[in-house]
């Protein structure tokens, strides 16, 4: 398979079935990430549970894959929560052409909300950890998701941006490109406003960081 439209109508019918399998507490996506990151979601069931919808775009994690700093890629069965607090149990599966190069993702979310309270009722039972917790966001817009990003930069770093100096400002540079903010059409003009420099300085501070 070269192309996620090879195979759209098969990948289509495996998602449909494994949403179907798992009930509506099972959300399943099928990402084209060989174009815009704004738009990756090709095929979606029981969107409901991350409100997104065909045509919106990928998470925070698929953009670290794509720009190569998480070497793992595939992830299974890991712990995060929606921004109206849903906790999801997911797995994220890259799928690759002939070359071995990225060219889509099937993500399965499931809402385990009523288990975990139940958990905290019946912790003898299911006895469930959260040591495997991610951070994974969810967003119907790829500007929300540079948000996102911008506050965990900010977070990060832990200085009021007024307070920085080059070094923190690099320190954050280096932070947006390894989770691939910079993937993100137009993502420097929003950069460049928040750590209130120059889109000279701005290429000047990625050629740095990405010196091997």
């Amino acid at each position: 398979m070269e192309h996620i439209n090879d195979e759209l109508g098969a990948l289509k019918q495996i998602i449909k079935g494994i949403a179907t399998q798992f009930g509506d507490k099972c959300e399943v996506v099928l990402h084209d990430l060989t174009g815009d990151y704004e738009h990756t979601i090709v095929g979606i069931e029981n969107s409901h549970i991350t409100g997104r919808r065909i045509g919106d775009c990928g998470s925070n994690l698929g953009l670290e894959v794509l720009r190569g700093s998480d070497k793992d890629g595939d992830r299974y069965n890991y712990i995060t929560q929606t921004k109206d607090g849903k906790i999801l149990r997911s797995t994220s599966i890259y799928l690759k052409n002939n070359n071995e190069e990225i060219i889509g993702a099937i993500c399965i979310n499931m809402d385990i909300s009523d288990l975990i309270m139940a958990e905290k009722a019946l912790k003898s039972i299911t006895m469930h950890s959260m040591e495997q917790e991610t951070e994974e966001v969810f967003v119907n817009d790829v500007s929300d998701l540079l948000d996102y990003l911008l506050q965990q930069c900010h977070n990060e770093i832990g200085i009021p941006v007024s307070h920085m100096g080059k070094e923190d400002k690099k320190k954050a540079v280096q932070f947006l490109d390894r989770r691939g903010a910079f993937l993100i059409k137009k993502a420097g003009d929003k950069v460049c406003q928040f750590l209130d420099i120059s889109k000279f300085t701005l290429y000047n501070l990625l050629d740095e960081v990405r010196v091997k």
